[in-house]
């Protein structure tokens, strides 16, 4: 057998993502036994205590600090996996690139777009293999949807309808966490949810060239948190307050490059939807619908057979990457799979040596458009999206 070559790991944040990636890396060579690389997950950094017991005893990491910069520099770090809240990304993710190691960033990458910008020519420069956790890319549907876009089975492309709404920001007494703020978390809605929308539509349709936008802040103020509150704890009429200051919403029209039309929208106060992360694909010849609260069902509408009108299809082993996880049709895989395909693809791209197809390259075609996005808001007109790329 050929040797696989080891990639030591880092993990920087230990909140959810960050324990995702850590079950993920050690799931991988019990799922691609043909894999090209052996996962070695070397250390941990975390400020909460508990956090550090946990990915030391719980989950194998040989090391722990409470510096993130110790296992940045650490020589058996080949890859850092960058799990951090959005506005710490840019130095974590700059001084990784600069000793060299190879770095997977949670989306965002930045809290603005021009974070954003300064991390992809960091990471440019460096010549660092990078991954971007646009997780949504891997579902094995959405990879089939499309390969059928790909090979011309919807003719020519004339709607694109994208979306993320979730329920996780609606109650008014959601305590104001660094989410809410724009100088921890950056921009509101169009950073957190609409990223995944935008970049979904990248992959699929191609390069957005204009848009016209709006965003709006429907809970103002929210309970201020106490040191001890979880995340997503609940507070009580009559607690003191904050300010939010970004966005719970942001809609928008768009034109893409290939002539299409498209339409976005995101939401984190919305009632009803709780994580519908979805797309709508239209064209001459038939439709694609997917949404992540159905992640293992595809609807798809054919033009020839206009009389059978949309049928579902449903996840198989004989989609991209549903056999590693389940054998047969019908037999449901879930998120955590999609972060497992997703940083497999990654770590075979830095065991290969080459570039991983989600990486800091699409994540500044995403803030591209986000930027036009945010200054359609301020103008109220159509703008075009231009690269923010940095030389």
């Amino acid at each position: 057998m050929t040797s696989r070559p080891r990639i030591g790991l880092a993990v920087l944040g230990f909140g959810w993502m960050g324990q995702a990636h850590a079950r993920s890396c050690l799931r991988l060579p019990t799922l691609f036994q043909d894999r090209a690389y052996r996962t070695d997950l070397v250390i941990c950094a975390d400020t909460a205590e508990a956090r550090r017991h946990a990915a030391q005893n719980d989950f194998g990491f040989r090391e722990t600090a409470d510096d993130w910069r110790r296992a940045v520099e650490h020589p058996d770090v080949d890859a850092v996996f960058v799990c951090a809240p959005n506005m710490l990304h840019e130095p974590l993710v700059t001084a990784a690139a600069a000793a060299g190691k190879h770095v997977f960033c949670e989306k965002p990458v930045g809290g603005t777009p021009a974070q954003t910008a300064r991390i992809e020519k960091a990471c440019r420069r460096a010549g660092i293999i990078t991954g971007v956790g646009y997780n949504y890319r891997f579902a094995p549907l959405v990879l089939h949807a499309r390969e059928l876009i790909a090979a011309g089975e919807l003719g020519q492309i004339t709607n694109y309808r994208g979306r993320f709404f979730s329920m996780y920001g609606s109650d008014p007494l959601g305590l104001l966490s660094w989410r809410f703020l724009i100088d921890q978390a950056g921009h509101g809605a169009t950073t957190d949810i609409l990223s995944h929308a935008v970049d979904l539509a990248l992959a699929l349709n191609g390069p957005i060239a204009r848009v016209v936008g709006t965003g709006k802040t429907f809970i103002t103020e929210r309970p201020l948190p106490s040191a001890e509150a979880s995340h997503y704890a609940r507070g009580r009429p009559g607690d003191p307050t904050g300010a939010v200051t970004n966005e719970d919403y942001f809609g928008a029209l768009a034109v893409f490059a290939n002539g299409s039309h498209g339409v976005f929208e995101a939401s984190r106060a919305i009632v009803g939807p709780q994580s519908q992360m979805a797309f709508d694909v239209y064209g001459t010849e038939g439709a694609l619908s997917w949404n992540h609260e159905t992640l293992n069902e595809l609807r798809v509408f054919r033009a020839s057979d206009p009389q059978q009108g949309y049928t579902t299809v449903r996840a198989g082993d004989r989609h991209p990457f549903h056999g590693v996880f389940v054998p047969g049709d019908a037999n449901s895989i879930g998120f955590e799979d999609m972060v497992a395909v997703q940083d497999h693809q990654f770590l075979t791209a830095v065991a290969e040596g080459r570039p991983h197809g989600a990486g800091m390259e699409q994540a500044l075609a995403c803030v591209s458009v986000q930027a036009a996005m945010l200054k359609s808001w301020e103008t109220g007109a159509w703008e075009d999206v231009a690269s923010l790329r940095i030389e």
